[in-house]
């Protein structure tokens, strides 16, 4: 078996099949431009990508036969020239600029502090798994596709030693490599030729990663508004688990403990300002909210929606009105006894 040299297509093959459609390459070249990978044959066809894996797996533009001949090199390029300009003032104050000599050794900038790589997990080979026929190792810089586990899933397999690149490859300045070995190249040909630098087992199908168990607690904003008979407020809790929370409204007190995704969770009791009727009063899961509607015992403004220590001061809270997107309206303050004999 030979592999093919054609870009995009890397695949093994036998010159004695090999039809006149047999391999799908890119016949153009590589473009890597501001993080976005593309090929310069099917840039329209084929959007540009920003991950290496995705930018690997873009299919090929073009139909013909496998060949196992070293693509022309091309050619290298040139380094500008170095110059450095010298200013000299004369007596009535011209100035003139001068280039230096041409042995004149040029200044070398002083070498910048690399950032330190992140820590990056690698997978594992999931052997319970069943694996098709044909699938790629997914590790950088292997390349072999997978026939049978006796020869490459199964300890001491004539291929089951998988050489590979544990860290991301790396385009910087024109150059390209991995994070985890020093060479450095300048053709993309060449970037596929780098060998990995280290040995393990091939990862077909990973391993699926435990989701963490320990839950976090966070916090959601509440808003709220009134009308003379109710209280109506809403808890942005975003994709709540409405099977799963709880809500509880007690005439006094409102019991909130609501499941969020990405294991998180948010807990809170509302020490109510004024006293609500519980039978009346009642709760509705939307896909971005919690919305709750309580139904007062009596018709008092609530300056507050929770009770407070603090002196609010001379402070009055207005009625709002039902309705899609009204909040304020009423225009005369409704009192209980005790407030009315204060004011």
């Amino acid at each position: 078996m030979v592999r093919c040299t054609h870009k995009g297509c890397g695949q093994d093959f036998s010159p004695e099949n090999n039809g006149p459609e047999s391999c799908s390459y890119h016949p153009g070249a590589p473009v890597f431009h501001e993080g976005s990978k593309s090929w310069s044959c099917c840039s329209d066809v084929n959007k540009p990508v920003l991950d290496f894996d995705d930018f690997v797996k873009i299919p090929g533009c073009a139909k013909g036969q496998h060949t196992d001949e070293a693509p022309p090199a091309a050619p290298k390029p040139q380094p500008a020239p170095h110059v450095e300009l010298k200013m000299s003032s004369s007596a009535a104050g011209a100035e003139t600029y001068s280039s230096a000599p041409s042995g004149a050794t040029p200044r070398l900038a002083a070498p910048s502090t690399p950032a330190p790589a992140p820590k990056i997990e690698e997978e594992e080979d999931d052997p319970a798994a069943s694996v098709p026929v044909g699938t790629a190792c997914r590790h950088n810089g292997c390349g072999v596709t997978y026939e049978n586990d006796d020869l490459h899933r199964r300890e001491g397999g004539a291929a089951a030693e998988c050489t590979y690149h544990p860290k991301p490859p790396i385009f910087h300045e024109g150059s390209k490599g991995y994070l985890c070995c020093k060479r450095r190249v300048l053709e993309f040909d060449e970037f596929l030729k780098i060998e990995g630098c280290s040995k393990g087992r091939h990862v077909f199908v990973p391993k699926q990663k435990a989701e963490p168990q320990e839950v976090q607690f966070t916090e959601c904003r509440i808003d709220h508004y009134q009308t003379p008979a109710e209280v109506h407020a809403s808890v942005f809790a975003k994709q709540a688990d409405a099977s799963a929370s709880t809500v509880k409204i007690e005439a006094e007190q409102v019991f909130i403990d609501l499941y969020l995704p990405a294991k998180k969770r948010f807990r809170k009791t509302l020490n109510l300002w004024g006293p609500v009727n519980p039978a009346e009063s009642s709760y509705k899961f939307y896909g971005t909210k919690l919305e709750l509607r309580l139904k007062k015992q009596d018709t008092r403004s609530w300056t507050l929606l929770e009770k407070t220590d603090r002196d609010l001061g001379n402070i009055n809270f207005t009625f709002g009105v039902g309705g899609r997107t009204g909040t304020i309206g009423a225009k005369e303050l409704v009192l209980d006894d005790v407030n009315r004999a204060r004011s």
